[in-house]
């Protein structure tokens, strides 16, 4: 999952959480590594030097600079132009990014209960931070007076373009509403700042709140010896040597639901996985979630649409409900009619293996295995020792390489966050530098879960000087054990490509104004990028290249390959109707209409009641562990995994038409999509890249869902 920082002036509240606490000494202030230039390589952040005690009087240093360019801006004599108005803007809060970039960075992937005291303590202050800024009538002015005589200015298109997004973006803040709703309106933004980071700070706490511990090898039947070896590692980290430790990490989880043939432990584990957030303790999320949804009701209402989907979907692809909505439906009718025979599928497989009833959701992953064994003779075990980790991301790197000449070398003399963390510096092929990569790939209790790319700082020219992106790609993969490197699973191999793509769109960025280029795009268009890369890591062509066995270093044999493209289209029933079911609940609470109290678990039942959600299946994110939506920044967005989907099966065809690196596809794919940002409409892009609209068929074809 990719994060999306918008414009400087709303860094803040984008990020959805922030720190701040009491003040430290000053002698902390006076070494602030923030409040100095940086002599690190590339002017990456020293984070050797970094401390908690930092980051307080960073920010507070950083608003107050930010406000007195804001002032200065809005009690200047000179007539507004874009120069003094909109471009002086947009290079404001220079040390706000600095410093939130390198925050958020840590509470994402390194936190500790004092930056999470922090983080909790700034929030409220960076939401009045933000909302002085766009809510400043003055400012609104300088900026509406601009826009309506933007013909005069003689700008260029990225220009013009910018001048476009900051008009709306403070119209959609509030800045035209009275003073009643703008308080109104600042009390809103303010308590969903804190209840956003409350949030995910739950979530957090419950994938450590709890573990399944064995002590018995006859716990452990059916479970591969790598797995095995996992659980006693983390077991050994525990204190609990001699023990075998399962945690709600998926990395250690979905394992465990796949292979356990101990059917009274899966249901366990899956059940305390299912239940996170909703245990009636300090970290349940259930009245937050629904607190969160009603405060995005009111706040809709003030600025004039009549939902929270309303307001967000005007500036993505899809621009109403009723277009996700269509998407949605078209993909649901035949997913869940294939659901529903892989269910029935698995079931007799159960019933035949001895167990009487029907199938329960913490049965699908074990029997789905057991039916991919006997049907294509493929196990997915057999297929880790072929996808180390290290070489997956090597296979990554080579088909960059060999589509735009990016070359990446490791960098030992640039500072980490923590140990596990590698960087990488990045080329063109004629040795001019790109930017920084950093990769931090396995699990520990200090990092939220899931995937995600996100930057320290984004590309953009400065007084005609081209500032280099530094980026970050995060994985929660298997950890290496003392006999074996990380091994992941194809699925885990897909989803390192898959960040690594958001990774290049960053990297590749082309443009003079940070707040418009790399990932700063339309929700639904952000993940095309993204996903495609998918493509190629699945590609046999590409799978050989680094699917290699990390003793041996014997290829992936044919066999195998043609067994995985074979399988291509396996439990796609399932995989869809996880994922859309968490489509239409997302848009459930965001298409509310009234700010009245929800109850989480009735309002979530009765919207898969009403799709038709099968027994079998648990929706992929419940509602009290659905941070995508309610701390992530992707509320009535979480579709856009399907939209852009449709968007890179469609583009992915226009390779295959040629070849998988032609180098005049590559060529436009890089200049029309990964290079342009947000500097013009993303259809105007995307079909400047293909020629035409996407089709949905090659999606529909890729699944298996697309009736001949």
């Amino acid at each position: 999952m990719k994060k999306i920082l918008l414009f400087v002036l709303i860094l803040a509240t984008v990020i959805v959480a922030a720190v701040l606490a009491r003040p430290p000494q000053t002698a902390a202030a006076e070494v602030n590594p923030f409040l100095v230039e940086w002599t690190t390589p590339f002017e990456t952040p020293p984070f050797d030097l970094i401390k908690e005690a930092h980051f307080l009087p960073a920010f507070r240093e950083a608003m107050a600079r930010q406000k007195n360019e804001v002032a200065a801006l809005t009690s200047s004599i000179e007539p507004p132009t874009f120069a003094n108005t909109v471009e002086a803007l947009e290079h404001s809060g220079a040390l706000l990014k600095k410093v939130a970039y390198v925050f958020f960075a840590l509470t994402n992937n390194h936190t500790n209960p004092e930056l999470q005291k922090i983080e909790a303590e700034l929030a409220p202050l960076l939401s009045k931070h933000s909302d002085d800024i766009s809510l400043d009538p003055k400012l609104f002015e300088r900026v509406k007076a601009v826009y309506e005589k933007k013909e005069g200015f003689g700008l260029s298109p990225e220009q013009a373009r910018l001048l476009d997004l900051t008009y709306k973006h403070f119209v959609r803040s509030g800045a035209a509403l009275d003073e009643a709703k703008k308080a109104e309106l600042r009390k809103v933004n303010e308590e969903l700042a804190v209840l956003n980071q409350k949030f995910g700070q739950n979530v957090l706490a419950e994938d450590n709140g709890f573990t399944l511990v064995l002590d018995k090898k006859e716990d452990l039947a059916g479970l591969p010896e790598g797995v095995i070896a996992g659980a006693a590692e983390a077991a050994k980290e525990q204190g609990q040597e001699g023990r075998w430790v399962f945690s709600l990490h998926k990395p250690s989880c979905i394992p465990f639901f796949q292979y356990s043939s101990r059917r009274d432990l899966r249901e366990k584990l899956f059940k305390a996985f299912i239940s996170r957030g909703a245990n009636g303790n300090a970290a349940d999320n259930r009245a937050i979630a629904s607190k969160i949804a009603a405060l995005r009701v009111i706040q809709a209402n003030l600025l004039g649409y009549p939902t929270h989907a309303d307001y967000v979907l005007e500036v993505n692809m899809a621009k109403t409900p009723a277009g996700v909505y269509k998407l949605l439906d078209q993909v649901w009718t035949p997913a869940l009619e294939m659901a529903e025979k892989e269910a029935r599928e698995l079931e007799a497989l159960m019933n035949k293996d001895g167990v009487v009833g029907k199938l329960e959701p913490w049965d699908w992953w074990y029997y789905a295995d057991q039916l991919k064994k006997a049907k294509y003779d493929l196990d997915d075990e057999a297929l880790r020792p072929y996808f180390e980790l290290k070489a997956v991301l090597r296979g990554a790197f080579d088909t960059a390489g060999k589509l735009w000449g990016l070359t990446f070398t490791p960098r030992t003399d640039i500072p980490v966050y923590h140990p596990d963390v590698e960087v990488f510096e990045v080329k063109e092929a004629d040795g001019r530098h790109v930017g920084i990569l950093y990769s931090d790939y396995f699990p520990r209790p200090s990092k939220r879960g899931g995937a995600w790319s996100s930057a320290i700082r984004m590309q953009s020219v400065q007084d005609g000087r081209r500032v280099t992106p530094v980026v970050y790609n995060v994985g929660n993969f298997t950890k290496p054990t003392a006999d074996q490197p990380s091994l992941i699973t194809f699925e885990e191999a897909l989803t390192l490509f898959h960040e690594f793509g958001h990774a290049l769109q960053d990297l590749l960025s082309d443009v003079t104004y940070e707040s418009i280029g790399g990932t700063n795009v339309p929700r639904d268009f952000v993940e095309l990028c993204s996903q495609i890369m998918e493509n190629w890591a699945a590609d046999p062509e590409v799978i050989k290249t680094y699917a290699k066995h990390y003793r041996t270093g014997e290829p992936i044999p044919l066999d195998l390959l043609d067994k995985i493209e074979k399988t291509g289209q396996f439990n796609q029933g399932f995989t869809t109707v996880e994922f859309e079911s968490a489509c239409y609940l997302d848009m459930a609470w965001h298409t509310l209409a009234e700010a009245a109290p929800q109850d989480a678990v009735a309002f979530e039942d009765a919207l898969l009641k009403k799709i038709g959600m099968i027994p079998e299946i648990i929706v992929r994110y419940r509602t009290p562990y659905f941070a995508h939506i309610f701390s992530g920044g992707y509320s009535a967005g979480y579709y856009s995994y399907l939209w852009s989907e449709v968007l890179d099966k469609d583009a992915f065809q226009a390779f295959k038409e040629t070849s998988l690196f032609d180098p005049k596809t590559a060529k436009s794919f890089r200049e029309n999509i990964l290079s342009k940002g947000n500097t013009r409409e993303a259809m105007d892009s995307y079909k400047a890249f293909r020629g035409r609209e996407p089709k949905v068929e090659a999606l529909l074809k890729a699944r298996g869902l697309l009736k001949s």
